[in-house]
């Protein structure tokens, strides 16, 4: 009932001499003789306009939005083949920029899905070729200036195209799957490493570990942190699970409870970049959540900025009321420091104590950092590890 309106929609909005189908799926696909980009671009305006207005749908009143994409002949292919794989190349792109508008397609969007098809299958074999490794941000208490935990981050170098971005990796992992595997890769690394600092001596740390919204979504997360937890040696208490508000508000009732059953195991959570979505304070307070991280767009301006200043110190005096601490991630400056102290913010991490390091570079930071707070008691010091500390390792910092 829902594709039959909406293909009536459609249709009314097209001109007696074009041509609409319904490809696959709610996949329409229109076919225009004879028309300019200008008017292509006034009648998908009319299209999305016409798709805004509320269904009604067996007594229901449902909303929907479109991602249209377009091609013209010659300029972008001769043949319909070729007409249709650049359209929806366009389309996926409005799919990504945020959905319910129009792209024109470019030889660069070409260009970037050709990329992203071959990123896609080379990171099939990224990890049984051992292209995938960890690095860890110290993460600093501002109570006493300890090194408190660290977040693992994934990298992956590539024979060919060396450094690949997580930002362009990790969603393409999270399109085709391969987030599971590399998931619970991440995790088991990282608790390993974990033990082997503490068998090597080093104080307990935290280790922080984010999930993506499938890893989240997979329902023996519970069993599976439990298993990684009983072959590592390592205690509960010693793992902290990552959440962005997205994931964690996607199904609220069924986070929850799977947030109560890694909670009933000692398993620490947070919720990573808080601030930037849309969290329900009702939830929040089911969530079983141990501490709100404060995400670094706040933290970037907050020495000039009044309202990342408001923000910032809002997220700390909430957190606090509910029994939960803080951390800002992305503190660069002292400046930042200095405020976030000030305002009461439990921890901090980001380039002003240290980038991410390889687990040698990491082990020698937190000695050093041991060896300062024992040597200067003194409140500055306890503040920040030793200046030449951080200036010795950031060549090796990745």
């Amino acid at each position: 009932m829902l594709l039959l309106e909406v293909s009536h929609r459609l249709r009314s909005s097209l001109q007696d001499h074009d041509t609409l189908s319904r490809h696959s799926g709610d996949d329409f696909v229109a076919l225009l003789p004879h028309t300019s980009q200008d008017e292509a671009a006034k009648l998908c305006t009319r299209l999305l306009d016409a798709l805004a207005q509320p269904l009604q749908v067996a007594g229901q009143e449902i909303f929907v939005t479109a991602s249209i994409g377009i091609a013209i002949a010659p300029n972008d292919g001769e043949q319909l083949d070729a007409l249709l794989k650049n359209a929806e190349t366009a389309m996926y792109r409005v799919k990504e920029d945020g959905r319910n508008t129009y792209r024109f397609f470019t030889p660069e969007m070409q260009a970037h899905s050709a990329r992203a098809l071959a990123l896609g299958n080379a990171l099939k074999q990224a990890l049984p070729r051992g292209e995938l490794h960890l690095v860890y941000q110290p993460q600093v208490s501002l109570h006493d200036g300890r090194i408190v935990g660290v977040e693992a981050l994934l990298r992956w170098t590539h024979p060919q195209w060396g450094v690949v971005s997580p930002a362009e990796f990790i969603p393409l992992a999270e399109a085709n799957g391969l987030i599971v595997p590399i998931g619970e890769w991440v995790l088991h690394t990282a608790l390993c490493q974990l033990r082997a600092w503490l068998d090597g001596g080093l104080p307990m740390m935290t280790m922080a570990v984010n999930l993506s919204a499938v890893q989240f979504g997979q329902p023996g997360l519970p069993d599976l942190v439990g298993r990684l937890l009983q072959q590592t040696g390592m205690p509960a208490e010693g793992l902290e699970l990552e959440l962005t508000e997205a994931v964690a508000m996607k199904d609220p009732e069924t986070a929850a409870q799977k947030m109560q059953e890694l909670s009933q195991r000692g398993i620490r959570l947070s919720i990573d970049d808080f601030g930037t979505g849309y969290s329900s304070l009702s939830y929040l307070k089911r969530f079983h959540i141990n501490q709100l991280k404060i995400d670094q767009s706040f933290v970037r301006d907050i020495g000039t900025d009044p309202d990342d200043q408001a923000i910032a110190t809002a997220i700390v005096q909430m957190a606090h009321s509910l029994g939960m601490s803080t951390i800002a991630e992305g503190v660069a400056t002292a400046e930042q420091l200095d405020y976030l102290r000030a305002q009461g913010c439990d921890q901090v991490q980001g380039y002003h104590y240290s980038r991410p390091l390889l687990p040698d570079h990491l082990e020698t930071f937190v000695r050093a950092n041991l060896q300062a707070r024992n040597q200067t008691p003194t409140h500055a010091a306890q503040a920040q590890p030793q200046a030449n500390v951080r200036a010795r390792l950031l060549e090796n910092a990745i």
